[in-house]
């Protein structure tokens, strides 16, 4: 007789972001959907990495939490990008990890236990659910409602409790592009003052705030400095998210249980990546690749909402990111599952269905559009949205 296996996650399969490109590359058609750029690293940054590659001794593990001079380097751009908070020391508050995915995982497996619960604001990467269910929590959701997803602070207070154990935040936001304002860590900070609660501040999208808005991280907080984790992502960075490298700042006493899972989950971050990028966080002494992302990618962002201008499309603000949303409700009353379906086989372009993001599939008629694509690519897909 078959041994009976029990899921843990019988309800999850497999991510939109992966339905949806294998049915661009089923119908050929133009991928929207799955966040990444069709476009390569800096050369200089694919230079160091097959020079390292050829180096005698970069072969082999790399320290558990990571190269001390990749760490060294982070804290010092954070230093320079960060003025008003203290330096993160890259000896005991610096983790580099397989991507910020693997940090988000060891952040929950390291501080949830069962029965703890976790706030998350929807609509959410998928991965924030089902990691938390993993850990025995119970993720608790609070909603950001359309068109600016911003958080309702009295939605929140209603939702803490003395069993919640950590806050998710994700800003810029994926899918809505919204950034948290000073005024919104401050409310927060309020409301966790006195409680044991942890952030969990997802801050891949860093670099990508728009219209000249301040980039506030929750490290720049005093009051909740002291109780987050912060994570970052090279990948987003530096258009390699193939590399799958990130990293976890957080205050000594939070890192060292982070490195605790850290080290049994991947142990050690590609050493020849790990160089490559401490080569390039190096040499660029003024940050010019990071400060000039923003200037990047609202060029992106303005131009593919030109194209669709007049067009039919409701398109949502994009305060940061690399993702655009849009109703569709002047063309069709069909659910969003079904219209990105559409898009995709009889229109050729392939998009996410902002259903996707919520736990309980709410469908509000929006779909998420990536424009980390080249022109060629945005001019189209949009001769083809038009």
């Amino acid at each position: 007789m078959p041994a009976v296996l029990h899921s843990k996650l019988p309800d999850v399969g497999v991510s939109i972001f992966t339905q949806m490109t294998l049915l661009a590359q089923e119908t050929g058609a133009i991928n929207l959907a799955q966040g990444f750029p069709d476009y390569d690293p800096p050369q200089e940054l694919l230079e160091a990495l097959a020079r390292h590659a050829r180096t005698p001794g970069h072969h082999q593990y790399a320290p558990m939490p990571g190269l001390p001079r990749l760490r060294a380097a982070i804290s010092a751009q954070v230093a320079r990008l960060q003025a008003d908070a203290p330096a993160p020391d890259p000896a005991t508050e610096i983790t580099i990890t397989a991507g910020a995915t693997e940090a988000l995982y060891a952040v929950l497996a390291a501080v949830v236990r069962p029965g703890d619960e976790v706030l998350v604001f929807e609509p959410a990467y998928d991965l924030y659910g089902p990691a938390i269910r993993l850990q025995g929590g119970i993720p608790r959701y609070v909603r950001l409602p359309a068109p600016h997803f911003r958080p309702d602070w009295d939605a929140v207070r209603r939702v803490l409790s003395p069993r919640t154990r950590l806050v998710m935040v994700n800003t810029p936001h994926n899918p809505s592009g919204a950034v948290f304002t000073a005024e919104d860590w401050h409310e927060l900070a309020r409301l966790l003052d006195g409680t044991d609660a942890l952030v969990l501040s997802d801050e891949v999208y860093e670099h990508l705030v728009f219209d000249d808005a301040p980039r506030i991280s929750a490290r720049q907080h005093p009051a909740l400095r002291e109780r987050s984790f912060v994570l970052s992502s090279f990948g987003k960075t530096y258009h390699a998210t193939g590399w799958k490298a990130g990293y976890c700042i957080a205050p000594p006493a939070l890192t060292t249980e982070v490195r605790r899972v850290h080290q049994f989950v991947t142990f050690a971050v590609s050493t020849p990546t790990q160089h490559a990028l401490a080569d390039a966080l190096e040499a660029d002494i003024t940050d010019a690749h990071a400060r000039g992302l923003a200037t990047f990618y609202q060029e992106k962002r303005d131009h593919f909402r030109t194209l669709l201008a007049g067009a039919g499309w409701d398109l949502l603000p994009v305060p940061g990111g690399y993702f655009q949303l849009a109703r569709y409700d002047a063309f069709s009353p069909a659910k969003d599952v079904a219209f990105a379906e559409f898009l995709a086989r009889e229109k050729g372009v392939a998009v996410v269905p902002v259903s996707a993001f919520y736990h309980d599939g709410l469908d509000e008629g929006l779909i998420r559009f990536c424009f980390a694509k080249e022109a060629a690519t945005l001019e189209a897909a949009a001769a083809r949205l038009r």
